[in-house]
């Protein structure tokens, strides 16, 4: 068995031993192989190179000798044209040659023209000296006597017939300017027809029954008062059936109360709370209408490009009077007559309207601020970068300066013929209102006064204080002070009662 077993691991040892042996053998023999294949290869990839090698060498010699070719072709292209230029260049020197000689022989003999000029003139001059001799003893004067004498002769003739025809001209213009000019007003006036009606300082409210008038009046007079210390205007009420007179120089006022007043009446409560509160609303209609007055007059003239807020002045000129004239009225008047005025002139048509429309602007301020209404309105227009041309005729329409321009000229008198209308104004009435104006003035310029109104045709200024700067024993001294200014720089009749009110309120909420 042990023998079995040992034969056995003998014979197992023996075939590894023979397959290692046979594997290497088989190994070399591959090896020997693969580096002959290699060598084989290696030579043929050398004669390949070699052979590819002779034929790049061929094709590059090709090449050069082909370049070569071409090279020796264009050089020999290249020299046979500018052999031709060379050729070309001979002949243009040549030519160049034959004219500088032909303007040479040119030269030469314009030169020996002018030697022969220069001799004639010489002569000339001569011949000329002679007779200017001759004449000068012939005449016994020389040349410059004779100059002044012929000059002064024609000085004398020409200044007479000048001066004839200066003259002529200057009477035949004036002629014909003063028949044109009222041709011209004439025809404006006709084209530019406005009613007139005075403007007057009441207005009346119609009732719905007497009873009203009781509802207006209130308890002890409370309705009436309010309505008049926050409009400033006088109530009248006397014995003419369903009326109430409402008296002020101001226009605005006096719309505002009326209606305030026709809307309490349409809702029925009326007392001071509700008064207040209708008068506010009253304002803001009244400011509402101002507002389309100003557009309407404006679109009425054809104008464009103005500032809303002289729009809006325009349109408060509505509730100013000059003279008893309503003033938007004369200035949409003004502004019609300049530009037809100006169209037959041949002058700018819109700019003359413009300045019309603009002359009298300052009034819708001059109750507001210090000055005349034409220094105003001049500030105003140039605050707002208005045209100089403009601004000279609002300055210039009453003459306060010398007008720039033709325009300014028309407006002065477009606003003469405005003015003049029969109807137009009232003396009266302008002085009327100007005294109420500076009666109001003189009140809002104290110190602690909120507003201030005219009333009783002027007999009386009810002063409204404010409670926090003016107290009771001061509002004494005010009215002393006051009195003394109207005294002192007013002209009235009879008397004037200042009236001050200091109220304070106490204003709480429920929640």
């Amino acid at each position: 068995m042990e023998t079995i077993i040992i034969t056995s691991l003998i014979t197992a040892i023996i075939s590894i031993i023979l397959t290692i042996v046979i594997k290497t053998a088989i190994d070399k023999a591959t090896a020997e192989k693969a580096n002959k294949s290699a060598k084989e290869i290696i030579e043929e990839a050398h004669k390949t190179a070699e052979n590819i090698k002779k034929e790049e060498v061929l094709k590059a010699k090709e090449e050069i000798l082909n370049e070569k070719t071409e090279l020796e072709k264009e050089v020999k292209e290249r020299r046979q044209e500018l052999q031709n230029q060379e050729k070309r260049l001979i002949q243009k020197e040549e030519t160049l040659d034959k004219k500088l000689e032909n303007i040479e022989r040119k030269e030469q003999s314009i030169f020996d023209k002018e030697q022969n000029i220069d001799k004639k003139q010489s002569e000339v001059e001569m011949l000329k000296q002679q007779e200017i001799k001759e004449l000068e003893k012939i005449s016994r004067l020389n040349v410059n006597d004779a100059k002044e004498l012929l000059l002064n002769k024609l000085r004398d003739e020409v200044r007479v017939d000048a001066a004839n025809i200066v003259k002529e001209k200057m009477e035949e213009a004036k002629e014909n300017a003063q028949k044109n000019a009222k041709q011209l007003i004439t025809y404006a006036v006709q084209k530019c027809a406005a009613d007139h009606s005075s403007e007057v300082t009441v207005s009346t409210v119609v009732l719905p029954s007497d009873d009203m008038k009781g509802r207006i009046i209130g308890r002890e007079g409370r309705n009436i008062k309010a309505i008049e210390t926050l409009t400033g205007i006088d109530l009248i009420i006397d014995d003419t059936p369903e009326v109430i007179v409402l008296s002020g120089f101001d226009p605005i006022r006096r719309e505002v109360a009326r209606i305030a007043i026709e809307k309490l009446m349409q809702d029925g409560r009326i007392h001071p709370g509700k008064i207040e509160e209708m008068v506010e609303k009253a304002k803001e209609e009244v400011n509402n209408v101002i507002k389309e007055e100003g557009e309407r007059a404006i679109f009425e003239t054809g104008l464009t490009g103005i500032h809303p807020d002289i729009s809006k002045l325009i349109g408060k000129l509505k509730y100013r009077t000059s003279y008893g004239q309503n003033v938007l009225n004369h200035s949409i008047e003004v502004a019609q007559l300049a530009g037809i005025m100006a169209g037959e002139l041949g002058l700018d048509v819109k700019l003359a309207k413009r300045a019309g429309m603009l002359h009298d602007i300052g009034k819708a301020l001059d109750h507001e601020m210090e000055g005349t209404h034409v220094q105003i309105g001049v500030d105003l227009l140039k605050k707002y970068k208005e045209n100089d041309i403009i601004i000279n005729a609002v300055e210039a329409h009453h003459e306060d300066v010398e007008p720039k321009s033709e325009i300014a000229v028309l407006i002065q008198a477009a606003d003469a013929i405005s003015a003049s209308r029969p109807g137009a104004r009232r003396e009266t009435i302008e002085a009327y209102i100007k005294r109420l104006e500076q009666l109001e003035g003189i009140a809002n310029s104290f110190k602690g006064v909120e507003k201030s109104f005219a009333i009783q045709a002027g007999r009386e200024i009810r002063i409204i204080v404010n409670p926090d700067n003016i107290s009771d024993s001061d509002m004494v001294l005010l009215s002393r002070d006051i009195v003394k200014r109207i005294e002192n720089e007013m002209e009235y009749p009879g008397q004037i009662k200042v009236h001050i009110v200091r109220e304070t309120r106490a204003i709480e909420y429920a929640k």
